[in-house]
């Protein structure tokens, strides 16, 4: 199991930080963990002490492209471009239009988003795309680069454009709501798992109630894919495990 996306340095798992990661250890190959600009370098310093185990990524969330000044987003592209051996893509980025409403933010956010996928491929990196409620956009933007390792994020679009993605030769991250949301049951049950993966968001989007997230949770997705395919877990999960290294290459 490989949980591609997660959050393990947000405040509310640091007290169980070190518990979580040690317990994922007994059944997970991997945790592909985000650093944002407000936790980067504690990213970087989890990464190190977990080296081989925990992988990470650095991105720019959209919230944070209208909060910060231009200069501030050159200076951490450049901390992107710095720090190029120590991560395994780009994200996450792209848009939001849950929070970010304003004409004006938006397009800034779009011409940013851009600029990130540029530097992901000059960087030669996979990317990991963040598109609440603007998945048509996101896919539009991305589908007229030459990326070809690109990650759709806790994927909450419709059956419809999943489909254009998977034939852009794109990859859906299957998160742990999948086993109660509609359009997600359909993709599990339909579409090529070899363009598929799994995370878990954590510490967000709980499968279980009252509990934060954690990466050993992507197990509650295999084995929902499993059973709507009529599959044992072992065989979804040697798919998505190796899914997951080829496109981060771990």
């Amino acid at each position: 199991m490989i949980d591609v996306h997660c959050h393990l340095n947000f405040p509310r798992l640091k007290d169980d930080l070190e518990k979580i990661i040690e317990a994922s250890r007994e059944e997970m190959h991997a945790i592909i963990t985000c650093g944002l600009v407000n936790d980067a370098k504690q990213a970087l310093e989890l990464r190190e002490r977990h080296k081989g185990f925990v992988h990470l990524t650095l991105g720019v969330h959209p919230e944070d492209v209208v909060a910060m000044r231009d200069e501030q987003l050159e200076r951490h592209v450049g901390f992107l471009n710095e720090n190029r051996k120590n991560i395994v893509g780009v994200g996450e980025v792209g848009l939001d239009y849950h929070w970010i409403k304003e004409p004006g933010d938006v397009e800034r956010c779009k011409e940013w988003f851009k600029i990130f996928l540029q530097t992901a491929r000059e960087m030669r990196l996979p990317v990991v795309l963040h598109s609440r409620k603007a998945e048509e956009d996101v896919f539009e933007i991305v589908s007229k680069t030459d990326l070809r390792n690109v990650v759709f994020h806790h994927y909450s679009g419709n059956v419809t454009l999943a489909q254009q993605i998977v034939d852009q030769g794109y990859y859906i991250s299957m998160p742990t709501i999948t086993p109660t949301n509609r359009n997600l049951l359909k993709i599990a049950e339909r579409f090529p798992l070899e363009q598929m993966v799994t995370e878990t968001d954590s510490p967000f989007n709980s499968p279980f109630p009252g509990k934060n997230n954690v990466p050993g949770n992507v197990r509650v997705t295999i084995e929902k894919i499993a059973e709507k395919r009529g599959m044992s877990f072992e065989q979804v999960d040697a798919v998505l495990t190796r899914n997951a290294r080829d496109i981060f290459g771990i």
